[in-house]
């Protein structure tokens, strides 16, 4: 009985809507005006103490997004926004009852701002409402920057997506706890922003402030519980800003030096040295070069477990190529991508290809005109891959309430060194996209792509159409999609080919006034299936399921899935388990947990057990997360698969232990351990980083792979880096 009375109360909540609370905001965004500092503030961290900050005018009032969405936030919060000749300042006093009670999760630069006390705001410098660079800090003084795109959509695509947490400037910014709460000073220079022509200018502009003991995000622009600070478009304004008319040139040269031994390969000592370089030719529109690109701090990339005859995304990690990326990204994040950057200086099985250089010009000429050209050059490596050169072509035009129409071209030209063909070792990828905003709940979007390869004629197409609407207690979407079985984007990522694709999923936000201390209920159906051109059917997945969300932070997921997997031709799942063809029809039950994110010692469990082609999969990611403070911090996971075939029976295990001291917010040492069960394969990654401005500065780098089935012998590598950016305009 009572199983029921909850399951009705849910539906009765889902389809009899709980009564709004007043609304307190206002509805319109809110505007105030920047100051002009005829002495600029020390940043020191200590806003009410300097005599600079008194004169510029206070921006108050912040509305609650959580937990009680249109309340005022529980604590004031003042904000201070001036500049100077060629700086833009922003102070903020985050006052605080109980500053006892902060709470700091991590001093490392970038991250997560979510499980910790935090500020941060984003800057629409050229007023379009889908663009914008997001700052911000947390009292340990952590520099957190990041770039939005077409209002953040889309952001778990594999070159960055539309929010690009890997992009980095030049900045500073400086905390202080005290009694009164605790406060922040940030200084950014107007070359590392962008923003539009004339001198004096209005920017769009939202300020964001957790207070995380009582799960508290509140904003100076209001928003709905659906929406977070990518919203650009219901960014308030600030006025009166009156940056200089500048261009900007920054050289950064490097240093890295490399000893490897072991593996298949012979020892190996090697010194060399490159540079990039960045021109903003206007405010707004940057060029960057690169000569003999390297990228040594690059983390590893982390193991995964592949239960599937379809291709494993792996995410780009490397700086260069994440900068400015959601410029260059058309498709589906993760299935079916027109650009995807690892293509470029990375072969089959995660062989890295010297790259020569390249220039990438991105950015927006005028108001709404984006552009992105990027152009590469890579080394030929003998039996693997020729010499190539990749270019990309993307322009795209912002129209009204987030809409925009736009095109890509990627064409890769190889020297025909491996084929023997110089005029058969091309490539080319042809895209149109677009996007229409609907009212404020809706929008349309699509794209449709062409490939052009020697040899491959006919069904050499992709195109998807979708259909999203996001409101406060609704998300729902619907999507078709097809990509042919001669589609071959070279330079992109499919994760299968040859399909028809079909999408669907909806989601209820309900907030209860008084349920078993319940913060929120999120009921959901998601079904996704995919055919061949022939009818048949090759993948079904259907997830019916229910979020739990607590006021405390703790959350569970309870649900069930309904699979169909329809196996055309045998393949081997693990070495020596074969599946082989027929249709099969499982279901599992799929269970998530996780305790606060934001307490020092926190765990999760993400669980399922059901079927997996006809036979038996149980399936445990257990994970503890333990820090000490701000500065030490460590996850100790494991993936876990115990599988049950007719074929055969097999467990597949990956264990990954990532260890993180920081000693200041730009020096720090992290440890990233892994081990794959099924390979007998450990793999270690130390990094030590000591950072001077954005990401460059010393990078000490240790990695070894052994292979402990003792055929090979383990591969280790040392490597140290310098770099340095110079402003030499």
């Amino acid at each position: 009985m009572l199983y029921q009375r909850i399951a009705l109360a849910i539906l009765a909540s889902v389809w009899f809507p709980l009564s709004p609370l007043a609304a307190t905001a206002p509805e319109s965004p809110p505007r105030a005006s920047a100051f002009a500092f005829g002495e600029s503030p020390v940043i020191d961290g200590r806003v009410l103490n300097d005599l600079a900050w008194r004169a510029a005018p206070a921006i108050s009032g912040f509305w609650q997004i959580e937990p009680d969405e249109g309340s005022p936030a529980t604590q004031k919060t003042e904000v201070f926004v001036g500049y100077s000749e060629d700086t833009l300042y922003v102070g903020v006093i985050c006052y605080d009852k109980e500053p006892d009670r902060i709470i700091v999760t991590d001093s490392r630069r970038d991250s997560s701002l979510a499980e910790t006390d935090s500020f941060q705001f984003i800057i629409d410098g050229l007023k379009d409402g889908q663009n914008g660079l997001i700052f911000g800090t947390n009292p340990a003084g952590i520099e957190y920057d990041a770039q939005v795109t077409k209002e953040g959509t889309g952001s778990f695509g594999s070159s960055g997506g539309e929010f690009n947490l890997n992009w980095d400037t030049s900045w500073q910014v400086k905390t202080r706890i005290d009694e009164t709460g605790w406060q922040a000073e940030f200084a950014i220079p107007f070359k590392s922003l962008r923003y539009g022509a004339g001198p004096v200018q209005t920017w769009g502009m939202n300020f964001q402030r957790n207070i995380r003991r009582n799960n508290e995000v509140s904003f100076w622009s209001p928003l709905s519980r659906q929406h977070n600070l990518h919203r650009v478009s219901e960014a308030g304004s600030v006025t009166d800003i009156q940056p200089p008319h500048q261009r900007s040139l920054k050289f950064t040269p490097y240093g890295v030096g490399k000893r490897s031994k072991g593996g298949s390969l012979k020892s190996d000592t090697d010194y060399e040295f490159g540079f990039d370089l960045k021109y903003s030719i206007t405010s707004s529109l940057t060029l960057d070069a690169t000569y003999n690109t390297d990228f040594a701090q690059v983390e590893v990339d982390e193991f995964q477990v592949n239960l599937d005859r379809f291709s494993l995304f792996l995410p780009e990690q490397r700086p260069f190529f994440l900068e400015n990326a959601g410029q260059f990204s058309v498709g589906v994040p993760e299935q079916t991508e027109l650009f995807f950057s690892r293509r470029i200086g990375i072969g089959p099985g995660g062989v890295q290809i010297p790259i020569d250089g390249g220039v990438r010009l991105s950015g927006k000429i005028g108001q709404n005109t984006n552009v992105g050209l990027l152009q590469m050059r890579s080394e030929a490596v003998r039996g693997v891959a020729p010499e190539n050169d990749y270019t990309v072509a993307r322009v795209s035009y912002e129209l009204g309430n987030r809409s925009s129409i736009g095109g890509i071209i990627v064409n890769r030209k190889g020297d025909g060194s491996v084929i023997g063909d110089d005029d058969d070792d091309y490539n080319r990828t042809y895209g149109i996209d677009g996007k229409w905003g609907i009212g404020e709940y809706m929008t349309l979007s699509g794209f449709a792509a062409k490939t052009k390869t020697p040899g491959l004629s006919g069904r050499d197409h992709a195109f998807r159409l979708r259909n999203d609407y996001n409101s406060k207690n609704w998300t729902m979407h619907a999507a078709y999609a097809q990509v042919g079985e001669n589609f071959n984007p070279e330079v992109g990522f499919l994760s299968r080919s040859g399909y028809k694709h079909l999408s669907l999923f909806a989601l209820r936000r309900i907030r209860p006034d008084d349920l078993w201390g319940l913060h929120e209920l999120r009921p959901h159906i998601a079904y996704f299936g995919y055919w061949n051109f022939d009818g048949f059917w090759e993948t079904g997945f259907m997830h019916v399921d229910n979020h739990w969300e607590w006021e405390s932070g703790f959350e569970m997921h309870t649900g069930v899935n309904f699979l169909h997997e329809g196996v055309a031709t045998p393949f081997e799942i693990v070495s020596g388990v074969t599946v082989q063809p027929g249709s099969y029809d499982d279901s599992e039950l799929a269970f998530v947990v996780w305790t606060d994110p934001s307490a020092p010692l926190n765990f999760s469990l993400n669980a399922k057990h059901g079927g997996l082609f006809g036979g038996d999969r149980t399936q445990l990611i257990p994970a503890v997360k333990y820090r000490i403070g701000e500065t030490f911090s460590s996850e100790l996971s494991w993936i876990h698969n115990d599988v049950d075939l007719d074929g055969g029976d097999f467990k597949v295990g990956v264990g990954r232990l990532r260890l993180t001291y920081s000693f200041t917010p730009k020096m720090s040492i992290q440890a990233l351990v892994q081990y794959n069960e099924r390979d007998d394969l450990l793999s270690t990654n130390f990094r030590f980083a000591w950072l001077t401005s954005a990401d460059t500065g010393l990078y000490v780098v240790y990695n070894e792979v052994d292979d402990r089935d003792g055929f090979v012998k383990p591969r280790k590598e040392f490597i140290i880096k310098y770099s340095h950016i110079l402003d030499l305009m």
